[in-house]
């Protein structure tokens, strides 16, 4: 929703503010180059204007470049506006525009904000919100409904950003991702099973301004039908986040090492193919100059997942294994996949359950897996990491 006449869009950034003015100036910088691709791979223009701590994208398609800054990493908020002289004759004469085309009811509010120097206005932000209040009122009397006013939390808010040259009127902060531009720090890999959690997991990291190496472990007969697909969906997916990326999926072959382990190994099997997987990983990481690996795992999630199996296939790892999902609860995972979008793909049978044992392991010494695992496991982790596939991932 936004006011007639909409001509620009606000975007807000929050944790740049608090860098130094190097580190600012250069994640903005990525930040509007980041919008800029997000707006070229879905056909809308712009002109992307900076000023300290916003970002203005002047366009005639105010409601889709405000959803697609929405949904660029580093983004707090978006707002379609409408651009008028910073008079209050001008303000109100929006704010009037803006009731009479969008007000259908209920109590309303008018929140205003001022910037710049003292003497830049003959007027203080709580002039625009008495006397714009005054207007929006008379205007909704003259639409034959009574108005009321809500200050904390009104059923139609009206918002001012008053600046020294012009002032912007809008109806909604559209919500963005937050965090840091994407590329703003080093690449990490990302294992995704084409469940509910990894890709998640995954965003998460872009969202702190990550590129992902995605690396899918393929199980070979042991994966559920369609696995391979579903996963490519999930990243296909996540590549849409971040059109200024190149995105491929890398596709580890585990099929034979599964069976072996299935067949040779009891209670702790689980355990050595996750301990496979994060060595495997690591050497992508090594060819990709990556500098951590990152999973979906949960504490207590699955067995494989309890605070002491983590503990002892963390010890195969070199690199970080981050895991922005550990203290989450599964419903609120599940939410987030919904929002992000890889919900759908994502439920599938990962394939997993037919690796684990009947009673496995949730309190495994790490002495007694490396005692049981294949001495060769690591070693054949490194070679079939070496041999992957990868698979561009086409938009």
């Amino acid at each position: 929703m936004h006011p007639p006449e909409a001509d620009v869009v606000l975007v807000r950034h929050g944790e740049l503010g608090v860098k130094s003015e190097q580190v600012r100036r250069k994640m903005e910088d990525r930040l509007a180059q980041n919008l800029r691709a997000m707006f070229d791979a879905r056909g809308l223009s712009g002109d992307i204007e900076r000023r300290r701590n916003r970002l203005f994208v002047h366009t005639a398609e105010p409601d889709a470049v405000a959803d697609a800054a929405a949904d660029t990493f580093g983004v707090v908020s978006a707002s379609p506006a409408r651009t008028v002289e910073p008079t209050l004759e001008s303000i109100e004469a929006a704010l009037v525009a803006a009731t009479e085309a969008h007000y259908d009811g209920g109590t309303f509010a008018v929140d205003a904000a001022r910037a710049g120097p003292s003497d830049a206005h003959p007027f203080a932000s709580t002039d625009i919100e008495s006397e714009g209040g005054a207007a929006v009122w008379d205007t909704i009397e003259s639409l034959s409904q009574d108005p009321a006013v809500d200050l904390d939390d009104p059923d139609f808010r009206l918002f001012v950003e008053c600046r020294q040259d012009a002032a912007y009127v809008f109806l909604e902060k559209r919500a963005g991702p937050g965090g840091l531009p994407l590329g703003t720090q080093r690449p990490v890999v990302a294992l995704v099973s084409g469940g509910i959690d990894s890709p998640v997991a995954a965003w998460k990291l872009m969202a702190r301004g990550c590129p992902v190496v995605p690396v899918y472990v393929d199980l070979g007969d042991y994966g559920g039908p369609d696995h391979r697909a579903r996963a490519r969906a999930t990243v296909e997916t996540l590549a849409s986040y971040a059109p200024g990326e190149e995105m491929a999926m890398h596709v580890v072959d585990a099929g034979a090492v599964v069976a072996d382990l299935e067949a040779e190994m009891g209670d702790l099997r689980m355990l050595a193919l996750r301990r496979y997987m994060l060595v495997a990983a690591e050497a992508v990481a090594e060819s990709e100059q990556a500098v951590g690996v990152v999973t979906g795992e949960a504490i207590g999630q699955k067995s494989s997942q309890t605070s002491a199996n983590i503990a002892v296939t963390d010890a195969a790892a070199s690199l970080p294994v981050h895991r922005p999902l550990l203290a989450m609860d599964k419903a609120d995972i599940t939410n987030l996949a919904r929002r992000i979008g890889t919900f759908e793909d994502a439920t599938v049978d990962t394939g997993c359950n037919r690796v684990a044992p009947e009673l496995p392991e949730t309190n495994a010494d790490l002495d007694a897996l490396r005692a049981a695992e294949p001495s060769d496991l690591f070693e054949r982790a490194r070679a079939c990491a070496e041999a992957r596939e990868v698979v561009l991932i086409e938009r």
